[in-house]
C-alpha cells in the first residue's frame, strides 16, 4: 500500500487501486472509514464474488458516507480506471446506459472508494444478458409487521418451495426484510421469470391469505407479508448480498442458512461482525451456485392461473402497458373515477 497526497494506492485483484480520504468516516456508530469498508470487501472477496461477480451493479453513492445524501448512479463517470469493466444496460422506455460490472474485488473497491454504500445487482451475467437466471423473492414488511413475521413468512415461502423441488437461500437486507434467492438454470428472460413470482405470490396468498399477500396495491395488503413480484420485472435490480448498507451502524445484507433463521437479528449483522461469522461458518450459499433450479413448475402454476382467467398483477408504474395487465390505478381511485 503507497500513500499518494491524502490518498493511498492498493493493489486489489492484481490492480492498482487508488482511494482518495481512506480515513473519512463512513458510519458513525463505530466511526468506521472508507478503508474499513474496502477492507470489509475484501475479508468476504470469496462469497461476495460468487454471489454478484460479472454482474451488472447499479451503485448507489454517498459521498459524505451513510449519514449524507445519496444518489444512484448506473452510468459509470468519467475519470473512471482505464479497467474498469462496463456493459451497456437498458430502462423500460428504452434508455440505455454504462453500467458496471463486477468483474472482480477491484471494482468493488473502487466503487467504494467512490461512496458506494450499497451494490443493486442485475439478475443475469452481463455475458448472458437474454437469460435471467436469479428469482429473488422479496419479502416486504407492511405497516405493523414484525420481524418475526418476516421469518414466519420465509418459511411458509420454503414449504411451498420444497413441494415444488425447489430451493431458495435466504439473506437479510440489512434492513426489516428478508430476500430469498433461487439460482436458476439459465434459459428463461426476466419476462418468464417475473410470471413465475406472480405465481408464487399468489398461491401463497390463496395458501395463507392471513399472513400473506400479492397485493400490489398498498391498500389492500393490511397486516401481511407482502411477496414482491415486481423485484423480478425486466432490468430491475436487487441490494446485493454481503454489501454493507448506508446505515449509520453499516449492517451488512447477510447470507444465512435456514437453520439459522430463527436467531438471525438483522441490526447485529454489520461490517465488524459478518467476516468473523463467515471464517468460523463458512459460505452459506456455497451449495447454491452448483444446482440451479428448473423454472418450470412456477411457470406451470402461472399457466394454470391463466387458464383460469386470472390476468397478469400490475406492473410498476414506469414500465410500459403490458398484455393482459388489469388499469394500473389503485382500487380505491378507480372507485372514485
Amino acid at each position: 500500500m503507497a500513500a499518494k497526497g491524502d490518498s493511498i494506492v492498493r493493489e486489489i485483484a492484481g490492480r492498482q487501486v487508488t482511494i482518495s480520504s481512506p480515513d473519512k468516516v463512513f458510519f458513525t456508530k463505530r466511526a468506521q472509514t472508507k478503508l474499513d469498508l474496502i477492507e470489509y470487501y475484501e475479508a468476504v472477496e470469496e462469497p461476495l464474488m460468487a454471489a454478484m461477480g460479472g454482474r451488472p451493479t447499479l451503485m448507489q453513492r454517498f459521498p459524505d458516507g451513510a449519514s449524507g445524501k445519496s444518489f444512484f448512479q448506473k452510468r459509470v463517470p468519467k475519470g473512471a480506471p482505464e479497467w474498469l469493466d462496463t456493459t451497456i444496460v437498458s430502462t423500460p422506455n428504452g434508455t440505455t446506459s454504462n453500467a458496471m460490472v463486477a468483474t472482480d474485488l477491484a471494482h468493488i473497491a473502487w466503487a467504494a472508494h467512490m461512496g458506494c454504500l450499497g451494490f443493486h445487482t442485475w439478475p443475469y451475467l452481463a455475458a448472458e444478458p437474454a437469460h435471467t437466471d436469479e428469482l429473488r423473492i422479496d419479502l416486504d414488511p407492511s405497516p405493523g409487521i414484525e420481524f418475526d413475521d418476516i421469518r414466519s413468512a420465509a418459511k411458509l415461502v420454503k414449504e411451498y418451495l420444497d413441494e415444488l423441488g425447489l430451493v431458495a437461500f435466504p439473506k437479510t437486507t440489512g434492513s426489516r426484510g428478508l430476500h430469498l434467492f433461487m439460482r436458476l438454470i439459465p434459459q428463461w428472460d426476466s419476462y418468464q421469470v417475473r410470471a413465475a413470482a406472480v405465481a408464487l405470490a399468489r398461491e401463497l396468498e390463496r395458501r395463507h391469505p392471513d399472513r400473506l399477500t400479492a397485493a400490489w396495491w398498498k391498500e389492500e395488503r393490511g397486516e401481511r407479508v407482502f411477496i414482491d413480484f415486481n423485484q423480478n420485472a425486466p432490468h430491475k435490480t436487487v441490494f446485493g448480498a454481503w454489501s454493507v448498507r448506508a446505515r449509520v451502524g453499516a449492517q451488512v445484507s447477510t447470507p444465512f442458512r435456514w437453520d439459522e433463521i430463527d436467531g438471525i437479528e438483522p441490526d447485529e449483522l454489520t461490517m465488524d461482525i459478518v467476516p468473523r461469522k463467515l471464517d468460523a461458518e463458512g459460505d452459506p450459499w456455497a451449495d447454491m451456485y452448483g444446482a440451479p433450479n428448473d423454472l418450470e413448475p412456477l411457470l406451470a402454476a402461472s399457466e394454470q392461473d391463466r387458464a383460469n382467467g386470472l390476468m397478469d398483477a400490475p406492473w410498476p408504474p414506469v414500465y410500459p402497458k403490458m398484455p393482459n395487465e388489469p388499469p394500473r390505478v389503485a382500487p380505491s381511485r378507480a372507485r372514485k373515477d
